[in-house]
């Protein structure tokens, strides 16, 4: 049985949702447009605990969630394409597909060379992504 809180976005639920990531569980969150369930990307079975719990087919790659566009340069490859993009949408509803680092899993990307980023501009994603 999974242990599933609901939990107003205050200040030490915003701390508890960056704890529970860090330690590889699985969040629910809201961005600007949908709720998104995340894990930490960086950490390949939290990864594949999302496509486990949604179902999700293991060709279907993850969005990175990032809260600042200095965030991507571990991550991706960024070019000047997406630098323009960046300034005018996020952050916001824009997800990019870049050149993935190697620090990126392919569990995440479902096995691609790229990975799908965005900077949500919802304040309770960015303020957890910022807890993270």
């Amino acid at each position: 049985m999974i242990d599933t809180q609901l939990i107003m976005p205050t200040e030490e639920s915003i701390q508890l949702a960056a704890q529970l990531l860090q330690r590889g569980q699985l969040v629910g969150f809201p961005t600007e447009t949908v709720y998104g369930l995340g894990a930490n990307a960086l950490d390949p079975e939290a990864a594949l605990s999302i496509f486990a719990a949604k179902g999700r087919p293991a060709d279907n790659p993850l969005i990175v969630h990032v809260a600042e566009p200095e965030q991507l340069e571990p991550l991706c490859h960024v070019n000047s394409t997406a630098l323009k993009l960046m300034d005018v949408f996020c952050p916001g509803p824009l997800t990019m597909i870049l050149p993935k680092k190697e620090i990126v899993p392919m569990e995440v990307t479902a096995g691609l060379n790229s990975v799908a980023v965005r900077i949500p501009s919802h304040p309770v994603a960015r303020a957890m992504l910022k807890a993270c």
